[in-house]
């Protein structure tokens, strides 16, 4: 089982909205607190969004009141709902285990790229 499978990104118009799905495996998942980080062009991967096993979030501060990170422990499913998109959020957005040091996640998924842009 490959561990870390995101899905749902694509073209948007600012304004819009997306719902990004990860399913991952359930040695990477259960139990974990799960994060939601991204890549633009240029630039370091970042964290966004992360929810602890009990469902506690919290974001980054330019996401807060736009972004939405839900989990489905039954399903070793991680959410991010995005709205109000901003050509800003424009990246490949990735999702993973959460770690105060991002290089020290050794595994990534392909990601799925968002694009903000009219």
């Amino acid at each position: 089982q490959v561990p870390l499978v995101e899905s749902g990104g694509g073209l948007v118009q600012p304004g819009g909205s997306l719902r990004l799905s990860c399913a991952a495996s359930g040695d990477v998942f259960s139990g974990f607190t799960m994060a939601w980080y991204r890549q633009a062009p240029g630039k370091q991967r970042e964290l966004v969004a992360t929810i602890t096993n009990g469902g506690t979030t919290n974001y980054v501060t330019s996401v807060k009141g736009r972004f939405t990170i839900s989990r489905d422990n039954a399903k070793n499913t991680v959410y991010l709902q995005m709205s109000s998109l901003k050509p800003d959020d424009t990246a490949v957005y990735y999702c993973n285990q959460y770690h105060p040091l991002i290089a020290s996640l050794n595994y990534w998924g392909q990601g799925t790229q968002v694009t903000v842009s009219s």
